[in-house]
């Protein structure tokens, strides 16, 4: 029997903070940081998007009203933390962000479907999920933030939240549309990470 929308998008949301509290956790190993902002890091990776979102569509601030938010952040950053840097493969929090921001714009869009946002507006509230987080991150750790690598991320979060959006608006029953929106942003993420993928940029004057 298919899982409706409504049991199958909390499961999107932990899959999306744990990828994403990693990749942030990652970020401050790799700056030989202490455990402690290793878990900042995945903090603000993992819940910057969806607080934002949250705001947007009037929803209540998902991280304040569940600890388990926090707790997954915590547990999955020590973790990651205290793996040997030479034991992670050399692009993990480029495929973790990747898991991360397919999971999170699928989940963010169907959070605010759930609060009666328009299914335009509700793509829109799935980009943001997936993509501030890993700008925050970025822009925390002293790196050149993903939105400025030339490769495809933003786009790769509107194909996700786009082809949720589409398929659920179409009638195809749960899980179909969170899948196929999850496949469609991912593949196109790693198309992206692989072969440097990137939009034409603009040719000034």
């Amino acid at each position: 029997m298919p899982l409706p929308l409504e049991l199958l998008l909390p499961w999107l949301n932990i899959a999306g903070i744990c990828v994403f509290a990693a990749s942030g956790a990652l970020a401050a190993a790799r700056k030989r940081l202490d455990f402690i902002a290793a878990c900042f890091f995945a903090l603000i990776t993992a819940t910057g998007g969806g607080t934002l979102r949250d705001v947007l569509i009037g929803a209540p601030i998902f991280w304040m009203q569940d600890a388990v938010p926090v707790i997954l952040c915590v547990s999955v950053a020590v973790a990651a933390w205290m793996v040997p840097l030479r034991w992670w493969p050399e692009r993990a929090l480029e495929w973790f962000d990747a898991a991360g921001l397919a999971a999170y714009a699928v989940y963010g869009a169907g959070k605010a479907l759930q609060y009666g946002i328009a299914p335009v507006p509700a793509v829109t509230a799935g980009i943001i999920t997936a993509c501030l987080g890993g700008v925050i991150r970025d822009i925390t750790a002293g790196v050149p933030s993903v939105l400025m690598r030339h490769e495809l991320y933003v786009t790769a979060s509107l194909a996700a939240a786009g082809v949720f959006v589409s398929l659920h608006a179409l009638g195809f029953a749960a899980p179909f549309p969170s899948f196929a929106g999850f496949v469609a942003g991912f593949a196109l993420r790693g198309a992206a990470i692989r072969w440097q993928l990137a939009l034409p940029p603009h040719r000034g004057a």
